[in-house]
């Protein structure tokens, strides 16, 4: 009896029904046809738009002694912003998390950080020494004005120079 039973078993697991052969090309069929029109289309897809700078500094920040952060442009090393201590707390804890970074990668502070004010009204804070892109407006409208605060009074100090 257990040989009957063995023998019905073994036939019945090589006998697939046509309908769900049927069914299962039909799904891969579509699949495939869905992928191809997507990718031929950009159906699906998300186009960033080309952005433009605006202004863009390169910039040094330094610790003061008093718990200050100088901020300096790189073309002339001058001070054109001073994060006094206390204040401008995103700041401080963004150069922070950079500065950690090049010290856990073994880099130095000899290159300078981009800041860059984009012609879609966004900003964005760049190390070129790992490659990091931080864009200051994920962080809401307060947040990137501290950085915004730099543009200023660079754009104050040439103004006085003139």
């Amino acid at each position: 009896m257990s040989e009957v039973a063995l023998n019905n078993h073994k036939a019945g697991s090589k006998n697939i029904p046509r309908e769900i052969l049927f069914a299962a090309s039909l799904l891969v069929g579509f699949a495939l046809i869905a992928s191809g029109t997507a990718h031929l289309s950009d159906v699906g897809t998300l186009h960033m738009p080309q952005r433009h700078p605006v202004v863009a500094l390169s910039l040094f920040f330094e610790d003061q002694a008093n718990g200050a952060v100088a901020v300096r442009d790189a073309a002339d090393r001058q001070i054109i912003f001073m994060v006094q201590p206390g204040t401008n707390g995103f700041i401080r804890a963004t150069m922070r998390g950079l500065a950690q970074e090049r010290l856990r990668d073994g880099i130095g502070s000899e290159t300078a950080f981009k800041l860059t004010h984009w012609d879609d009204g966004t900003m964005s804070l760049a190390d070129p020494a790992t490659g990091r892109e931080i864009s200051l407006d994920a962080f809401g409208p307060s947040n990137s004005g501290a950085f915004a605060q730099i543009f200023s009074a660079r754009n104050q100090e040439r103004s006085q120079i003139q």
